[in-house]
């Protein structure tokens, strides 16, 4: 390079040096200086709040000294109000280090004015909530005792409320449930007995405040314990509200027992697009109610409504249009529900070995074994297999039990491997077929899609069933019409993927 070359890039290099502190490019960042002034101006507020709350509360205590005497935590504000401004004086100090780096402006100081900038903001922070703490505390003791003599009155009235409780008939309740469903004896017992100490206890609480109620009314603080005053009040009060609830809980609890139920899921639609899309499950509730464990009578009913669910929760289902993805029999609370997806109706049916209940027998026909609901269950028999009930046969209700207890859906196979029961079932196709979800094409995977089903030739079929002139049209049971009603607060929980087991050989009824 010449001379002049040389001459030319010493000069560019001096003036660079010139300008690079006015840019800015060696100095602390402008963010973070805009962030300590902010933290300065925050903490001079800090400090003026945490003075007028110590003032505050030092007032306080001067002007009632006899009611603070009783109340254990106002002799710890003094240490409290001292620690909030050891932790001020702290962020003072580092507030002014920081000064002296923003004075000197230099950009390897950063890392340290970040970590000093942190501190003071912690320890700001901290004071400042601990004065408000403490502040808050002696004003609630304070108004506490202008409210005195409203809060002797809303005592009284607790108690009273307490003490004239009628536990006869949940106990009643609670008895007849134990008779008839023995394994929620202990767990009955215990929730029984846990409302008869709610009383008992507020029973001694009622009494042992009996001085200091005395002396509340006297306005006799000197021999007024204030705080164990205020804390009986405060648990007469909750046990005033809760008693009834929990009693009524306690009742609804007992009545779950004699109810069975199923969740069906009998139609399934997405509806609109894109930001406005929703998933849409229609589910029919069947209920049976007995009188007691021995009832083989029971009261059948049923709901259905269109519910909005999450898309997960609409994928987690699709396989199982006519299945019941929730099941709770007579016997269990509504929170022990099984909610793995199985086939509808397969879960009143007895075990073989069993060979009856209060909902049917096992009968024997043509060398085979097949279930028959009582006629009394008709109703629930169509509710639950959507008025197309198929004998159920023992290889296929084994297989189900089989998966059940491994913790499966189970959705059958027939004699050419596809799935029975299910979204894409033969059973399910023939059933619900006038769904939404048939309408819209849901079946079209299914070997039966283009077909009336294959049931017509099976021997249980009905005679209008095997005739070909017969009317064959699609039935739907419930609700016309596929516009949803308003959502309802029930949403299926989402379940495992489901897995088939192919079904297994001939078994001879009656085998264990």
């Amino acid at each position: 390079m010449n001379r002049s070359g040389l001459k030319f890039l010493a000069s560019l290099l001096v003036t660079a040096m010139a300008v690079l502190p006015f840019a800015g490019l060696d100095n602390l960042p402008r963010d973070l200086r805009r962030r300590i002034d902010a933290e300065r101006a925050t903490l001079s507020s800090s400090l003026r709040q945490e003075q007028s709350a110590k003032s505050e509360v030092n007032a306080d205590l001067a002007a009632d000294p006899a009611l603070f005497k009783t109340i254990a935590s106002a002799s710890a504000w003094p240490g409290q109000f001292a620690d909030s401004e050891s932790k001020l004086s702290d962020a003072r100090s580092k507030m002014a280090e920081l000064g002296r780096l923003e004075k000197a402006d230099r950009r390897q100081d950063r890392d340290r004015a970040e970590s000093l900038l942190v501190e003071a903001q912690g320890l700001r922070a901290s004071a400042a909530a601990e004065a408000q703490t403490t502040q808050t505390d002696a004003a609630r003791w304070v108004e506490l005792k202008r409210q005195l003599p409203d809060e002797l009155r809303r005592m009284e009235q607790d108690y009273t409320a307490i003490h004239a409780f009628d536990l006869a008939s949940t106990a009643s309740t609670v008895q007849k449930a134990e008779t008839d469903w023995l394994d929620k004896k202990t767990d009955l017992d215990t929730r029984l007995e846990t409302l008869r100490n709610t009383i008992a206890g507020a029973e001694r609480t009622w009494q042992s405040e009996a001085a200091d109620r005395r002396a509340a009314a006297a306005q006799d603080w000197a021999h007024l314990q204030f705080a164990s005053l205020v804390a009986a009040a405060d648990s007469l009060k909750t046990a005033a509200a809760d008693l009834p609830k929990t009693s009524a809980d306690l009742q609804a609890l007992g009545s779950q027992l004699y109810v069975s139920w199923d969740k069906i899921l009998v139609d399934m639609e997405t509806r609109g697009i894109g930001g406005a899309r929703s998933w849409d499950q229609q589910i029919r509730t069947v209920s049976t109610r007995v009188a007691d464990a021995a009832d083989k009578t029971g009261v059948v009913s049923s709901d259905e409504k269109w519910v909005e669910v999450s898309q997960a929760t609409y994928a987690a289902g699709e396989n199982d249009l006519g299945m019941a993805i929730e099941h709770k029999p007579a016997g269990k609370y509504d929170s022990e529900a099984e909610r793995v997806a199985q086939p509808a109706g397969f879960a009143y049916v007895a075990p073989p070995d069993v060979g009856s209940n209060r909902y049917g027998y096992w009968d024997h026909s043509g060398g085979r074994d097949f279930w028959v609901f009582y006629g009394q269950y008709a109703l629930l028999r169509d509710l639950l297999f959507n008025r197309d009930y198929r004998p159920l046969e023992r290889r296929d209700w084994e297989d189900y039990r089989w998966s059940r207890d491994a913790g499966h859906s189970y959705y059958g196979r027939n004699a050419q491997g596809t799935p029975v029961y299910g979204s894409q079932g033969a059973a399910t196709r023939d059933r619900y077929s006038g769904s939404s979800y048939a309408h819209s094409g849901g079946f079209r995977d299914s070997q039966y899609a283009s077909k009336s089903g294959n049931y017509r030739s099976s021997p249980y079929a009905s005679p209008g069933a095997r005739d070909p002139n017969a009317d064959h049209s699609p039935r739907r049971f419930g609700r016309p019409g596929a516009e949803p009603e308003a959502p309802h607060a029930f949403h299926a929980a989402p379940r495992p993927t489901p897995r088939f087991r192919p079904p297994s050989g001939g078994r001879r009824f009656g085998r264990h």
